[in-house]
């Protein structure tokens, strides 16, 4: 009864699309997590073939799949779901959430644990993928589309293919800045920085070109001079030729 009215609280808190308590039990996350504290109880007390049955039951019915050897903490919740894989050896902190299509694996080559830990208060976006043996810290966001191949540090967000940190946080993360949308994105910023050294670097071009017409005319103003010169000159010499 505990873990429904937690389940309650955690969902109304984090799904803003819930309009009352009774709605919990048509979420397929609510049942995803239920089914996988009873298989998770089981598989400490070694009935590993009834667990995993259970495990494979709750992925029928809900399309999440949790491995009952992972250790899940409180609060934990899964918004929509589909596609969500949490392997055997994931250790998950306190109120962390998770969207579709996460997936929580290892990377085939590691034995023994070879799946991620992921801190307290942590939020990982639509369609990331942390593989591998290692810690993502508390307080961390992990960006919609990302793959997650080494360790995170505490307050940090990582986006990208491969994941890295693109922000670091000084304080703890509250609640109301786990969301999917105020993430850095480094590839627009690296496109940003191209256009603006292109736009620079025309820019020097331009005024190079400039330059150079500039040069050309006066080079091309003073080789007239010079023939203007040199004409006068011949005209002058010959003059005084023809008087002598």
């Amino acid at each position: 009864m505990g873990f429904i009215k937690e389940q309650i609280a955690v969902i109304r808190e984090r799904d803003p699309a819930i309009h009352s308590d009774l709605e919990v039990l048509l979420y397929p996350s609510f049942w995803a997590v239920f089914w996988y504290r009873i298989a998770h109880r089981l598989y400490l007390k070694k009935h590993y073939f009834l667990a995993r049955a259970i495990s494979q039951h709750a992925v029928r019915r809900t399309g999440i799949e949790i491995h009952p050897g992972a250790k899940i903490g409180e609060r934990f919740f899964i918004d929509h779901g589909t596609g969500v894989i949490i392997g055997e050896t994931t250790v998950i902190g306190d109120n962390v959430t998770l969207y579709q299509g996460v997936t929580l694996g290892g990377t085939g080559k590691e034995k023994g644990k070879r799946h991620p830990t992921i801190g307290n208060n942590v939020m990982i976006s639509t369609g990331a993928k942390v593989l591998g043996s290692f810690t993502i810290g508390d307080n961390s966001k992990i960006g919609a589309g990302s793959v997650v191949l080494e360790e995170v540090p505490p307050n940090c967000t990582v986006v990208g293919v491969p994941g890295h940190v693109v922000k670091r946080y000084d304080t703890t993360l509250n609640r109301e800045v786990l969301n999917q949308i105020d993430l850095p994105d480094p590839v627009q910023d690296d496109i940003d920085q191209l256009q603006r050294s292109n736009a620079e670097l025309t820019n020097h071009l331009i005024n190079l070109e400039d330059d150079i017409r500039q040069l050309q005319m006066e080079m091309k103003y003073e080789r007239k001079e010079k023939s203007r010169i040199a004409m006068d000159r011949a005209q002058t010499e010959g003059i005084n030729g023809d008087g002598i």
